[in-house]
């Protein structure tokens, strides 16, 4: 077998700005922590997995704080989030605070936040973890969702929010 020529790593900012130009929604992972109050975490690396059985990932960095509590836990709501609720996504972007201080949310599958007006949820329990450099692979089994067939989601292009045009 012959092995592939290795090329330099593209420097992370020219890596960034490039992959900026691939568009994403965006979803906030949801969970509890162990004395049942909210947590959350904006991504937009999520995807579908598989369909037998039914499988999504998504990709937290690291250095996240939330991430660990949503390990813990073991279940986790994928929320899709609506155009009109970058609000939200940037609530839980941030590191610290009450997230969930003005964010409208009932409890889901397991328990976890089902955040309200989104586009859609999914309820997860988490099925495997894998290393991917300074970010974790997370997969989980899909236990329930739902979808709003007429909302339509935020996007995430080029560093800015934006949501699908109109026909």
């Amino acid at each position: 077998m012959l092995t592939p020529p290795q090329w330099p790593a593209p420097d992370p900012a020219r890596f960034r700005s490039v992959l900026a130009h691939f568009p994403s929604g965006i979803t906030a992972i949801t969970s509890l922590d162990a004395a049942g109050e909210p947590v959350g975490m904006a991504v937009s690396s999520f995807t579908s997995v598989s369909l037998d059985p039914p499988l999504v990932a998504f990709l937290p960095g690291k250095t996240s704080s939330t991430f660990p509590v949503i390990a813990e836990r073991g279940t986790f709501c994928v929320n899709v989030l609506a155009a009109g609720q970058e609000r939200i996504c940037r609530a839980l972007s941030v590191s610290g605070g009450d997230k969930f201080a003005d964010v409208a949310w009932r409890p889901g599958p397991h328990g976890d936040p089902v955040i309200d007006d989104v586009v859609a949820w999914i309820g997860c329990t988490i099925e495997a973890m894998h290393d991917a450099g300074d970010h974790h692979i997370v997969v989980g089994r899909v236990d329930d969702l739902e979808a709003d067939t007429a909302a339509s989601p935020l996007l995430f292009f080029r560093s800015h929010y934006d949501q699908l045009a109109s026909a």
